[in-house]
């Protein structure tokens, strides 16, 4: 039996893709912050704690692996945050960082040497269609998704040779109700919040009509299968369309239309 770790396992797309694991015959370790709170297990999962954004969580969670051959790494864990540049706190950038980032490569360079002695592993990092098509007063967490996609895709090249796949699943609007739990930071008199507060409820509206955490599980189970993987793989948000528009348009062409679909000034 192969064994999938899948971090972020409690709630939305991180339980539907462990549950989805767990059906195709997987050992499937979910990983919560505290693991003895989720209230909506997804059956068959093993929850174990992990605080990604604490480094002694992330070496006591691997040392107690002991020796359990991980061939799956799911790195769903994450948070969302949003705010005009100017306002973002310093700290909750560097905190959202350890989080979405930081946490994520330093699992992921843990288990890697085992992946690379067995000559076997696959990687699935969950960002977001948001790195590639960036949105006012969501900076912080677009820098996030792009940083955790480019090391995926850079180290596509250095781990292949050892039969280990990295690759990164970009949903666009998904209905999970992260909407609710995305952290704002605009002040009352700020010049940017009639701006702000427009283009966050548009982004709301379209997130409650997002596809599920079941598709997107779907789309990452595909990523886990494929022999051979695809640098990113996208879903939802009328990707196919998207993406080859990005292609042929120039990139202001697609700013401009980003900024009129999110009521704001381009």
């Amino acid at each position: 039996m192969e064994t999938a770790i899948v971090t972020g396992a409690s709630s939305g797309i991180g339980r539907a893709v462990a549950a989805a694991l767990v059906d195709r015959g997987f050992r499937v370790i979910g990983t919560s912050r505290n693991s003895s709170t989720v209230t909506d297990p997804a059956p068959g999962v093993e929850y174990r704690d992990l605080d990604l954004t604490d480094r002694a969580s992330i070496q006591g969670f691997v040392n107690a692996l002991d020796g359990v051959v991980v061939d799956v790494l799911i790195n769903n864990a994450g948070e969302s945050q949003c705010g005009p540049l100017e306002e973002l706190p310093v700290d909750a950038i560097r905190r959202l960082f350890e989080l979405n980032v930081f946490g994520a490569v330093e699992l992921t360079q843990a288990l890697l040497p085992g992946m690379r002695q067995r000559r076997q592993g696959k990687i699935v990092n969950v960002g977001s269609m948001l790195a590639s098509f960036p949105l006012a007063y969501r900076s912080s967490y677009v820098a996030t998704k792009a940083a955790i996609k480019g090391f995926a895709t850079a180290a596509r090249y250095e781990l292949r040779p050892f039969g280990i796949e990295i690759t990164t699943v970009e949903p666009g609007s998904i209905a999970t109700g992260l909407s609710g739990r995305r952290t704002k930071y605009v002040g009352a008199q700020s010049p940017y919040l009639q701006s702000f507060t427009s283009a966050i409820a548009t982004l709301d509206a379209k997130e409650a009509n997002g596809i599920s955490a079941e598709q997107v599980a779907r789309t990452v189970i595909k990523a886990v299968d494929d022999k051979k993987t695809l640098p990113i793989y996208a879903v939802g948000s009328n990707a196919p369309l998207v993406f080859l528009a990005r292609r042929l348009l120039p990139r202001s062409v697609i700013e401009s239309v980003m900024a009129k679909a999110y009521n704001v000034s381009a």
